[in-house]
Parts: structure tokens; sequence; C-alpha cells
């Protein structure tokens, strides 16, 4: 049986903060930079940045685990 831990509010808020720093820090990189420069016209300037910081990590995850 799964164990269910619920999260206080100090947890979130350390999470969200956390995430906040990790998001701006990865956006400022010159790999997320040049990834984003890579995708197609309109695309990057739609795409909410946490969408697009997501989406970098989990492509970049995948090419490396290739």
């Amino acid at each position: 049986m799964a164990v269910t831990r619920s999260a206080n509010a100090n947890q979130l808020s350390d999470h969200a903060r956390i995430w906040y720093s990790l998001k701006c820090a990865i956006a400022s990189s010159s790999g997320f930079k040049s990834w984003k420069g890579e995708l197609p016209d309109g695309e990057a300037d739609a795409a909410p940045l946490d969408n697009l910081v997501r989406r970098y990590l989990r492509e970049t995850l995948e090419t490396l685990a290739y």
C-alpha cells in the first residue's frame, strides 16, 4: 500500500520558491536560449516559460538517456 503524505503550506511555498529559482537559472542558461531559438517561429512566444522549461528539461533528459 502506498503512503500518502500531505504537504503543508510551508512545504508548497518552499517548493514554489525552489522551482522559481531553478526556472530562472535554466531560462538564463545558454543551452536553454539556444534550444529556444531552434523552436518553430512563434512557438516560444506562445508558451508560458514554465512549460518551455519543463519541455527543455524533458527533451534534454531524453537525449542524455538515449
